[in-house]
Order: structure tokens, then C-alpha cells, then sequence
């Protein structure tokens, strides 16, 4: 899933990027709130890590802009600012969950994966289709109970497809959250990830709506 941090300290922003990689995020990194906006504006993604203390503009401005225009992308604000009046402000002006520097990078994930589900509308923290389960903290695969072994991007393109079950989701849709800005990236690669994930799991797991994209659980 791609997450766009923003965030001003380059040490710190850096070691953060870093983290939500080795945790399996697709990660984006602006320096400012007028680079946010505009990223927000121009692009999808599935979260953001928002600092409010930014130079341009501030964190709190980026908030309220992208709420006014409708953006409902999920935010959590990542903070130093720990007075009980900011967190009341921040929520109040339209962030999800908000989280105090110094953090757990640990922690750090475990909220996102938490915002996903709820604006997947899921209950539960495994993810299931046609007898496959889907882990997406542990990063793990089974189909039928059995475990099976997906490579990094392959599980990225299963977990996007499986959040999204009942509903077809673009070629365009799929490749704004797999990759980065500077992700270099065959032209065929989507393809060649769902044919490995369909040797795996079973040819009828996914379905292509042709001229459109692809999708688990649908009728369409």
C-alpha cells in the first residue's frame, strides 16, 4: 500500500521511509505542505503520515485543504506537538489517528494497517477470499490453510486486490499504489505478477475485466 509521508527533518524522515519499506509500504516523501498538497491533489494513495510543524505550509493548512476538497484519504498526523489542544484540533479538523514523536516504528505500523481496515470497512485484521487468508502485518499467504510463498510484490498486488473484493480495481489504480516516483517499472510487470499469482493460488482467484482491470469477488 503507498503512503506518502511528509515530513521536514531529513534524518528523521529518512529513518522513517526506511521503516515503513522494511515494513512493506510503498512509501513517497515530500519535505513541505505545499509539496503535500499538490502530491495529494495530483495522485492516490492509501494514507498519509503527516507532520504539522512544516515549512510553506503547514501541516494543519494541508489538513484542512484536503478535507475541504474532499479528499478522504486517511491521515495520521506525526507529531511532536503532544499538548492534549493539539490533538483535539488535529482530529477535529479531519485526521484519523495521531501519533506523539518519539515513536515506535512498530506502533507507527500497526495504526496504519488499522486505518486501512477502517476505511476498507474491515473488521477483522485477516483479510479472506475463496479460501485464501491474507495476513497483512505478518506479510503472509495461505490458500486452503496451507502456506504459500509469495514474493514481495506479489502479496503487495493480492492484499490490494483482496481490500478491495467486489469491486474492480484499474490498471491505473493498481500501478499509482505499487509504485513510487521513482520506482522503475516494466511495462508488463502487473501482468506478470498476476500470472505468478494465479499459478499460486488458483486460476479463478482473480478475474480480468477486460479493457478495465481486475478483481476478487466480483460479478462485474
Amino acid at each position: 500500500m503507498r503512503l506518502l509521508v511528509v515530513e521536514d527533518d531529513p534524518m528523521l524522515g529518512d529513518g522513517l521511509c526506511a521503516g515503513l519499506r522494511e515494513a512493506g509500504f510503498v512509501v513517497d516523501w515530500v519535505r513541505d505542505g505545499k509539496s503535500a498538497d499538490a502530491a495529494l491533489s495530483a495522485g492516490e494513495f492509501a494514507a498519509v503520515v503527516l507532520d504539522l510543524g512544516l515549512p510553506g505550509l503547514d501541516g494543519r493548512e494541508v489538513l484542512t485543504r484536503r478535507r475541504n476538497a474532499g479528499d478522504r484519504t486517511p491521515v495520521l498526523v506525526l507529531t511532536a506537538r503532544d499538548q492534549v489542544r493539539d490533538k483535539v484540533d488535529a482530529l477535529d479538523l479531519g485526521a484519523d489517528d495521531y501519533l506523539v514523536k518519539p515513536f515506535d516504528l512498530d506502533e507507527l505500523g500497526a495504526r496504519l494497517r488499522a486505518l486501512l481496515r477502517r476505511a476498507g470497512g474491515q473488521a477483522s485484521a485477516m483479510i479472506t477470499a475463496d479460501g485464501v487468508a491474507l495476513d497483512p502485518a505478518a506479510r503472509t499467504v495461505s490458500l486452503q490453510g496451507v502456506p504459500v510463498l509469495l514474493t514481495g510484490k506479489e502479496f503487495d498486488v493480492l492484499e490490494l486486490l483482496m481490500r478491495q473484493q467486489g469491486r474492480v480495481v484499474t490498471r491505473r489504480q493498481l500501478d499509482e499504489q505499487l509504485y513510487s516516483w521513482d520506482s522503475d517499472v516494466e511495462s508488463n510487470a502487473l501482468e506478470v505478477h498476476i500470472h505468478h499469482l494465479r499459478k499460486k493460488l488458483g486460476s479463478t482467484l482473480i478475474r480480468t475485466v477486460r479493457g478495465v482491470g481486475y478483481t476478487i469477488g466480483s460479478d462485474a
